[in-house]
């Protein structure tokens, strides 16, 4: 599908949620230049041309992109201290993406329950966080806690597990980015938010994603009721 001449101007649709799961690079942190030079450092290293590492890594574990190209190194303790460089040496690199921390503040002030599911590992995403300043949820769910990365269910199973939710009696609303994220996040039976940052309309489209916005300036929490664990989500100008 080719979509020409995108309009995101669909009327405000409000959600009804028990629980919401985001994705971490692309959706509330745009780290692109950061990771671009972490896989040249990498690439380098294993004499393998960084472009072709990356026309394949955006929104998978590290491990299973060096499975494919240095098996070697495809290991946690390897991964684990590479990406945790990564804060340090690239900071400077990463961007927030609009609305993300206005969402997440508002989140946090109202207790509402929230997770970040990520294809990158603990001491990456903690490390952007530190390093952004950004909310930190009380769950987190990284490449280490999982057998199968994104595209496969279980990452997006295992966060809502982690809020207490069972998936298929409560409301969860994904954030995603990459189309391995979306058919993640579908794959579990959740409603998919993608955000168009990284990819183009058409890979989201057709991952699946049930609303498409540009940034997260298009997600408000209108309201939380702590006592049944419920509340609304308004998701405006939208992929017509």
């Amino acid at each position: 599908m080719t979509v020409s001449e995108p309009s995101f101007s669909a009327p405000a649709k409000t959600i009804t949620f028990h629980g919401l799961l985001f994705d971490m690079d692309g959706t509330i942190i745009d780290s692109t230049e950061a990771i671009v030079k972490h896989w040249h450092k990498i690439g380098k290293e294993i004499g393998v041309d960084p472009n072709v590492i990356l026309a394949s890594s955006h929104g998978r574990r590290s491990i299973d992109v060096l499975k494919i190209y240095e098996p070697k190194l495809a290991n946690e303790e390897y991964i684990s201290q590479a990406e945790g460089l990564i804060p340090k040496e690239f900071g400077q690199d990463a961007i927030e993406i609009p609305g993300s921390r206005a969402l997440l503040d508002k989140l946090e002030e109202n207790l509402v329950p929230w997770s970040i599911v990520t294809s990158g590992t603990r001491p990456l995403v903690q490390g952007w966080l530190d390093v952004m300043k950004l909310a930190h949820p009380k769950n987190l769910v990284t490449a280490e806690d999982v057998p199968n990365g994104k595209p496969d269910p279980a990452p997006y199973q295992m966060g809502a597990k982690k809020l207490g939710l069972q998936e298929n009696k409560s409301s969860i609303i994904v954030f995603e980015d990459a189309p391995a994220g979306v058919k993640s996040g579908k794959a579990a039976g959740f409603v998919v938010v993608g955000l168009y940052t990284t990819h183009t309309l058409e890979q989201l489209i057709e991952a699946g994603a049930d609303y498409i916005v540009k940034d997260m300036r298009s997600v408000t929490l209108t309201s939380w009721d702590k006592a049944t664990g419920q509340g609304d989500i308004q998701i405006a100008d939208a992929l017509v």
